[in-house]
């Protein structure tokens, strides 16, 4: 080795030393002083597998909650996956009865479908959903929640995630925006179709589930901050989701 890639591999364990690790990943593991920044918030995201705040979110509840406990949602169980992230795959996958990926528009998942028409999935035949961020993007989500009802085990759930605007109460959209630069300016995004509010456990709830959102303030702050669960800084963005919550739906007997 030499003098000089020596003195850099001193200098950098200098500084190693220096900045112990705060933050850890609960998915993969990896640790370090901060998480690195997205385009909406700051040293939020993990460097290593690319999970954000409701990744983490999700998995803590998993590994600690008392009402949505890995066992009971995962474990030897039938789960449908929508829009599958790699990092969440791999840390579910293994854990299933039978694991299924799912998505409109990828080459690279099992089932190809639209969420609101699954023809492919036979009814009550899975016990658990997951769509992370997904309903965003679909054009007739009630009819994707109709579809989600139908496919669903009695008491099986449908996990979500979706970005809702701070402080808005009522979810908004506007079918006239069609343009990937108006979608950007009212949604957030070229190809979201509308803007989720603090009324999304209604609306979901309206199609016979049981809703139970979940913060990161059911853990203890030591926990919220070594796995980053909530932005550090949050963003000043006005379409800006900073308020994150993973949303447990239970499907209920009645028909929608």
């Amino acid at each position: 080795m030499s003098q000089f890639r020596k003195k850099l591999r001193q200098e950098f364990n200098l500084i190693a030393l220096s900045h112990p690790k705060k933050v850890q990943c609960n998915l993969c593991g990896w640790s370090g002083r901060r998480f690195v920044s997205d385009a909406w918030h700051k040293h939020i995201k993990c460097p290593a597998c690319g999970s954000n705040t409701r990744h983490r979110l999700f998995f803590c509840i998993l590994q600690h909650s008392e009402y949505f406990p890995f066992i009971r949602l995962i474990k030897d169980k039938n789960v449908l996956h929508f829009a599958p992230e790699r990092i969440v795959t791999s840390q579910v996958k293994n854990f299933a009865r039978h694991y299924f990926t799912a998505d409109f528009n990828r080459t690279d998942c099992d089932l190809k479908i639209d969420m609101s028409n699954m023809p492919e999935v036979a009814a009550a035949s899975m016990d658990t959903v997951i769509a992370f961020d997904v309903l965003e993007h679909i054009v007739d989500y009630k009819q994707a929640l109709a579809e989600i009802w139908r496919i669903l085990a009695p008491g099986g759930f449908a996990i979500f995630t979706v970005p809702q605007k701070d402080h808005l109460l009522k979810t908004y959209e506007n079918s006239a925006i069609t343009s990937p630069e108006e979608r950007t300016k009212h949604f957030g995004q070229w190809d979201h179709v509308r803007m989720f509010g603090a009324d999304f456990p209604q609306l979901v709830a309206e199609k016979c589930f049981q809703v139970t959102a979940v913060d990161e303030k059911i853990f203890p702050e030591a926990l919220r901050k070594k796995h980053v669960l909530f932005p550090p800084e949050l963003s000043q963005h006005p379409l800006a989701t900073n308020f994150r919550k993973v949303f447990f739906c239970q499907k209920q007997i009645d028909m929608p």
